[in-house]
């Protein structure tokens, strides 16, 4: 058992190894303009710029909008024009969030691309289309993971921290957010594998990403099996080492399984040495 875990581990390590590698080499022959030669490099290196750039703006917005449809309202305190601005915004939010989780990415990316071209003139660039169109999708998805996260944690935390004189803001920033953000780091990871894969669907609005230099080279040479084999193959290291590094990053976090007790007496007793030894 011990032997196998050891492979399994080594397994891992070489992936890791192996995805790093073909990540960065990808990344930069995007940004160096050395793809023209090699267009998996470039294809692989466009699929995770445009995922890991998304992924982060995607999650800015989620933020954002989850903390505002957690806001509570107080028929009391709060004036009427406040809560019918905060019911307005929360409608549109709520619009937002159903529609982007509701659609296929591949219809927003012709809606964004071509849809606001013809219908209100707005020219985007295929790079603008696509970098918006991943984000607003990330962002109603993390919407409801951030929203979920904070209302995960024990309501007794936001009386206790308004008890002791924190505003609802303070109290978000010092005490919710931070046991949330915990809970919402593996939707963070699996909404970046998702953007890995989902951004093939770019290449409707000709996104030289990696799924595009599939098709094109399997309807050039006709080697749809020979293409598709390798090109799951990337996909698959990209997101293997993804997970791997997420989850070393959620290990970090949780910090030690073991930990030293400390005995209250003993420093008690510790402390009261050390002042007779000063006196």
């Amino acid at each position: 058992m011990a032997f196998f875990n050891s492979a399994v581990d080594v397994l891992q390590t070489l992936v890791v190894a192996l995805g790093a590698g073909l990540g960065i080499w990808g990344v930069i022959n995007l940004m160096e303009g050395y793809g023209n030669d090699n267009p998996g490099a470039k294809g692989a290196g466009t699929t995770l710029l445009i995922a890991l750039v998304s992924t982060a703006i995607g999650c800015v917005i989620g933020f954002a909008v989850g903390i505002v449809q957690t806001i509570p309202v107080d028929k009391k305190r709060d004036g009427i024009g406040k809560r019918l601005l905060l019911g307005l915004v929360k409608v549109i939010l709520k619009a937002y969030v159903e529609i982007f989780r509701g659609t296929p990415m591949i219809v927003q990316a012709v809606f964004i691309y071509f849809g606001l071209s013809q219908m209100c003139n707005i020219q985007l660039g295929m790079w603008q289309a696509a970098f918006l169109v991943v984000s607003i999708n990330t962002g109603a998805y993390m919407a409801e993971s951030v929203r979920g996260g904070i209302i995960s944690v024990d309501p007794g935390q936001m009386e206790g921290a308004k008890a002791i004189g924190m505003t609802h803001v303070q109290a978000m920033l010092k005490v919710i957010l931070p046991q949330a953000f915990r809970n919402i780091i593996p939707q963070i990871g699996n909404n970046f594998i998702i953007n890995i894969k989902d951004t093939s669907v770019l290449s409707v609005i000709s996104i030289v990403d990696l799924f595009f230099v599939h098709k094109s080279v399997a309807g050039a040479l006709y080697t749809y099996f020979e293409s598709a084999t390798i090109v799951m193959c990337i996909y698959l290291t990209m997101t293997l080492v993804s997970s791997r590094l997420l989850a070393l990053w959620e290990r970090k976090l949780d910090g030690d399984d073991n930990y030293e007790l400390v005995d209250v007496m003993d420093i008690g007793n510790q402390m009261r040495v050390s002042g007779r030894g000063r006196a």
